[in-house]
């Protein structure tokens, strides 16, 4: 039943973030983490890492290296810190930390902020996505927040593109810090079929729902499963 809830889950993550460029994390990691910490945060790496490789190879003459290779940059130290704050927190910190990501990630989302994908700004998003992705999974909403005013194929290109640099350097940092190995691996194993047929799916049917009504939908789910982590650090 557990598996089933989590493939589910992925399953839903992946429609979401091939629709609006990022949101995998956001959706399962709270959810996950409720069945079993173990989910959080590599197995879900594992599962953005799948996604993004996909949808890289999609959208890939839309990628901008030139604009990226800034957020790289600034991913690099941000995996860092985001490892060592692995081997400070305990798992019922985690949660709740986990849980503060996911809300702040559905502010971002919510706010009427205007950024300019300038070399800083690319720079600081980075290291912002690169510390909560690897401390928590959630690293899509700095990336996204700095590029949700350009095209859409640009949009999903380049969020697909810098996932695929970042959790291959988060999984690094999680297996230098002891918290991605042989157990992680295998729980994750029935979580990457789930996130194929995620990204299947929505390039079959996407067009036929509205993009803000699944953008509205999945911020509400998103800030249920927030709440519900924080909720468990007190219980």
């Amino acid at each position: 039943m557990e598996i089933a809830i989590a493939v589910a889950v992925i399953f839903i993550g992946a429609y979401v973030q091939c629709s609006i460029g990022f949101g995998l994390a956001i959706i399962a990691a709270p959810v996950l983490f409720l069945i079993d910490p173990l989910y959080v945060p590599a197995p879900i790496t594992i599962s953005a890492l799948t996604l993004s490789f996909a949808n890289a190879y999609r959208h890939w003459h839309s990628i901008s290296f030139a604009g990226l290779k800034y957020a790289i940059l600034g991913r690099v130290p941000g995996t860092v810190a985001g490892g060592l704050l692995l081997l400070w927190i305990d798992q019922r910190a985690l949660a709740l930390w986990l849980g503060i990501s996911v809300l702040i990630a559905v502010l971002l989302s919510l706010a009427n902020v205007v950024l300019k994908p300038t070399a800083g700004a690319l720079f600081t998003a980075g290291f912002l996505s690169g510390f909560m992705g690897t401390s928590s999974s959630v690293g899509g909403p700095p990336m996204a927040l700095v590029l949700q005013h350009q095209n859409n194929d640009y949009i999903r290109a380049n969020l697909a593109a810098f996932f695929v640099v970042s959790c291959m350097l988060s999984l690094a940092m999680m297996a230098a810090v002891n918290r991605f190995g042989l157990q992680e691996m295998l729980i994750s194993l029935p979580l990457m079929p789930a996130t194929l047929v995620g990204y299947w799916v929505a390039t079959k049917t996407l067009h036929l729902i509205s993009h803000q009504n699944l953008r509205r939908f999945s911020l509400i789910l998103c800030a249920v499963a927030g709440s519900a982590a924080i909720a468990t650090y007190w219980i």
